[in-house]
């Protein structure tokens, strides 16, 4: 792609969302009925993510309810989603994540880490990412000054 056109979907964004194939999220959905709107709460994997450099990338959600599979697929910049709250992190190897589908729920034992362990990970990490102010050297500074002389 070129680097224009990922530039200007950055720009479009509204705000860049960490998610990742194996979390677990519960996304709340407005849905009108008539002239009421109400908002509904999908708890589910995501087992997908399609477009991450495009300006509304989308997310495929999966859980199962009274033994039948269900899914959804969510622009997670759409005017129809409300929020989309990160509940668990699992550990995965696969960036799509289709074979659950053939799988039991009970076949799938994944290592789940709690929501506050990961934002803690977060804060780590914005913390190391920050650049410490350069200290000069003695030896630089020292050379300097003979050179100003």
């Amino acid at each position: 792609m070129r680097t224009e056109v990922i530039e200007f979907n950055k720009t479009q964004r509204k705000k860049m969302i960490d998610f990742r194939s194996g979390d677990v999220v519960k996304v709340y959905r407005k849905i009108k009925e008539g002239e009421k709107e109400r908002i509904q709460i999908f708890e589910g994997m995501i087992i997908a993510i399609k477009g991450k450099q495009s300006s509304s990338p989308m997310i495929t959600v999966r859980k199962v309810s009274n033994g039948v599979g269900v899914e959804i697929i969510v622009p997670i910049f759409s005017p129809g989603i409300k929020k989309i709250e990160l509940v668990k992190r699992a550990k995965v190897r696969h960036s799509k994540l289709y074979y659950i589908r053939e799988k039991a729920a009970k076949a799938l034992r994944f290592k789940f880490t709690d929501k506050s362990e990961i934002i803690k990970e977060n804060e780590e990490k914005t913390i190391k990412e920050k650049p410490e102010p350069k200290k000069r050297n003695e030896k630089e500074t020292d050379n300097s000054e003979k050179n100003n002389k």
